[in-house]
């Protein structure tokens, strides 16, 4: 399963799916940074991306979730550091162990 860190995210977060099977890219990787969501969702529709994971609490309101390419990870956290984002791991791998279906998720702690 292809996965997608956003710009926005600690790329050090990365590190925390190392021992998993999922292939994690970022955005920056990638060469995408500055794109606007709408075409990021585009390309990772192109590129066969299935999760994409942020912590943009706006995005649902600004995409037609009917029509998502890839499921949407919202991380709703106090502070974007990583000591913050770390503890969602074990809840992400959980989500996306169960195939979730193409829509916004969002996770709180």
């Amino acid at each position: 399963m292809k996965v997608l860190l956003d710009e926005n995210i600690d790329v050090r977060f990365h590190d925390s799916f190392k021992e998993t099977s999922l292939e994690v890219f970022t955005v920056k990787y990638m060469g995408w940074s500055g794109v606007k969501n709408g075409q990021l969702l585009q390309l990772m529709k192109e590129h066969e991306f299935d999760v994409f994971i942020c912590v943009d609490k706006n995005l649902p309101y600004q995409q037609n979730q009917n029509d998502l390419p890839v499921t949407i990870i919202i991380l709703d956290v106090f502070r974007n550091v990583l000591a913050s984002l770390v503890p969602y791991t074990s809840l992400i791998l959980e989500i996306i162990e169960n195939n979730p279906p193409k829509k916004v998720i969002i996770l709180k702690t």
